[in-house]
């Protein structure tokens, strides 16, 4: 996400990709029919790319080595976590585990728009109406005690992660689906609320858990939210081995992992032992990995990235650094929480927008390496660009009179400082928005009509943010706003962030393949008033309102990409967040023994890929005299 020294994780997984743009087109115009019944894959629009005999992926390497270990740094952002259970708002969950111990009913592939293929189940069969979905378990599948996995256990999985003592993000999730009906020992109904044709992949995505786990020795069941320290009886690749402290977990390869041959697992899970390390700065972090202490290091820093990753060891060939292509941008920026009254007012937040320098920012300390926000769903066909079309037009026009008249005209280009624009011209016009809200500059602050100064905290939890943030409030500060950053450490962060406790924070929205459900949490005016959700600007608009429901209601990609340009509009014009950058590559680097599949996936989250498709290498490749100079190219060289 954010640099100047670092771009923040997130839980993404993208579409359409770097691959080209003719590809996507080819995707999207794909034949829109309704998933196969009975099949053993399932597309949302068009069909499956791979066929029923597939043998794995065509980005995972099958006959890559599947031993050796992997040491790696912090996944996503915490410093440390104090919970085995992912699935709850209770404390901060141990690194990569719900994507290292928790299979799904079916798996995503990472190279198609939507598409989703055997797991856990080994069959599915969507109703005619497309309003039931019907999974068939496959008799192999257990847990990792080894009990057989049923659908009373899927059933029990999904009511579990319905229910208030799951995170609201779950139940959010997995609100399309109004019931599951156990039809017997290996078959489960999933009954929606709707005829989405994204619904059976929701079900698909639904990740198994023994009903057995919290369950105490003298019998008693601890209630889900507070299981917190009992490891999981869950149903993927990996067991915990051991936690020395609340900075580290090693996990080791179940060696009876019951879908290890399945051509969704084939090339993927490599490594026998993954440990993962906490440091509580990532200057350290990069520190430690300089060292040799750790195998791999993701970087998303542009200035450590071009700065710092040399030394010893990059000379000697015993680390490289080497930049792969990345999908359509996810968006990040500074999110307002216009839940407080001072935000209000849509040409406040239209001011703040204006105080933000990227160029200057992307010029002296980001080298160059990112690219402007424009869109929710940049570089993707779901992004708004121009002008509104008619069908856009259809959907817009009955909240017309509530809607900036921004929304119907050509789509707005972020602010820029590039001459002959400047900061200057930029903070000129934001006062005079500021003034036309009545905001006004008087007794040396922004004050409104009652005399009331603006104040907003920047909260973050990242060490190093204030590059970035200090720069920024320093300009509101010149419109006479009281602005400030004030660091918090993850645990403190994350729950200020669940209960709506701050008036800005950097922040990031997930990637997914194609936007669906996730649109509810995030956007609807529902979720505004839901501890834990994702609609942390707490929007309440009845445009918006109605556009989600489009979008998420599409029966084709028409449809769909018609409902996400007209939402792109109204989330842009409405001015909910200050739009930042990109990062148009994947940086990571890396010790030289290890090794990655020659087909880099079209979506992927770059530490997912690494810890599912990457393996050591059989042999130690001898340093070489020469290193130094084939290290310094390989830091140039984007990987395609």
């Amino acid at each position: 996400m954010l640099d100047p020294v670092t771009f923040r994780r997130s839980h993404r997984v993208s579409i359409c990709a770097s691959a080209g743009r003719w590809a996507c087109a080819a995707l999207l115009a794909a034949s829109l029919a309704l998933p196969a019944y009975g099949a053993s894959a399932i597309a949302q629009f068009g069909t499956p790319k791979y066929p029923p005999t597939f043998t794995h992926f065509d980005y995972a390497d099958p006959d890559a080595p599947a031993d050796g270990e992997l040491v790696f740094q912090n996944y996503d952002d915490p410093q440390s976590y104090d919970s085995l259970n992912p699935f709850i708002v209770r404390g901060l969950a141990a690194p990569d585990i719900k994507n290292l111990m928790f299979d799904t009913l079916m798996q995503r592939s990472w190279d198609e728009l939507a598409s989703e293929y055997p797991l856990i189940a080994d069959d599915v069969e969507v109703a005619a109406d497309g309003r039931s979905a019907t999974f068939h378990i496959n008799p192999a599948a257990r847990f990792s005690n080894g009990d057989a996995i049923t659908a009373t256990d899927v059933k029990y999985s999904l009511d579990t992660l319905k229910s208030q003592q799951a995170s609201p993000l779950f139940a959010s999730q997995f609100a399309v689906i109004k019931d599951a009906v156990v039809l017997d020992r290996l078959t489960v109904r999933f009954d929606f609320a709707d005829a989405s044709r994204a619904n059976p992949l929701t079900a698909g995505d639904l990740p198994v858990f023994s009903q057995k786990w919290g369950v105490q020795a003298d019998g008693r069941r601890l209630p889900f939210d507070q299981i917190a320290t009992d490891p999981p009886i869950a149903s993927g690749a990996y067991l915990i081995e051991a936690r020395k402290n609340d900075k580290t977990i090693v996990y080791y390869r179940n060696p009876k992992y019951w879908a290890a041959d399945l051509p969704v697992r084939r090339g993927m899970y490599r490594f026998r032992r993954i440990t993962f390390k906490l440091y509580l700065d990532q200057y350290t972090k990069l520190e430690a990995f300089k060292a040799g202490d750790d195998d791999v290091d993701v970087e998303y820093s542009a200035t450590q990235w071009a700065r710092k990753y040399v030394g010893k060891n990059f000379d000697n060939g015993m680390l490289a650094k080497r930049m792969f292509r990345d999908g359509p941008a996810q968006m990040q920026g500074f999110l307002i929480n216009t839940r407080e009254p001072q935000f209000k007012d849509v040409r406040v937040r239209h001011a703040l927008a204006l105080a933000f320098d990227y160029d200057w920012m992307n010029r002296m300390m980001f080298y160059g390496q990112y690219r402007r926000t424009h869109s929710y769903w940049e570089d993707s066909p779901f992004a708004a660009s121009g002008v509104p079309s008619e069908k856009e037009l259809k959907l817009l026009e009955p909240f017309r009179s509530t809607l900036p008249p921004e929304v119907f005209g050509p789509m707005v280009q972020q602010p820029s400082t590039l001459p002959p624009n400047s900061l200057r011209a930029n903070l000129r016009q934001a006062r005079e928005l500021l003034a036309e809200a009545g905001w006004h500059y008087r007794d040396g602050a922004l004050r409104d009509t009652n005399g009331t100064p603006m104040r907003i905290e920047i909260i973050d939890d990242q060490p190093g943010m204030d590059r970035l943030i200090v720069p920024y409030t320093q300009a509101l500060q010149t419109l006479g706003i009281d602005a400030h950053m004030r660091e918090l450490d993850s645990a403190l962060y994350q729950k200020r962030l669940d209960n709506f406790q701050y008036d800005m924070t950097t922040f990031i929205y997930p990637e997914v393949t194609i936007p669906g459900v996730e649109l509810i949490r995030r956007f609807s005016s529902e979720a505004a008033s839901q501890v834990g959700s994702e609609n942390y600007a707490g929007i309440r608009s009845n445009a918006v309102d109605a556009l989600v429901h489009a979008a998420v209601g599409a029966t084709t990609l028409d449809d769909l990409e018609t409902a996400t340009h007209a939402l792109d509009r109204v989330l842009i014009d409405e001015y909910y967040l200050v739009p930042q950058y990109y990062m148009p590559h994947a940086r990571i680097g890396y010790k030289t023994t290890l090794g990655y599949p020659t087909v880099v996936p079209v979506s992927y989250k770059y530490e997912d890929w690494v810890i599912d498709y990457w393996y050591r290498k059989r042999r130690p490749q001898p340093y070489a005299a020469s290193a130094s100079t084939a290290s310094s190219a390989l830091s140039a060289t984007t990987v395609h």
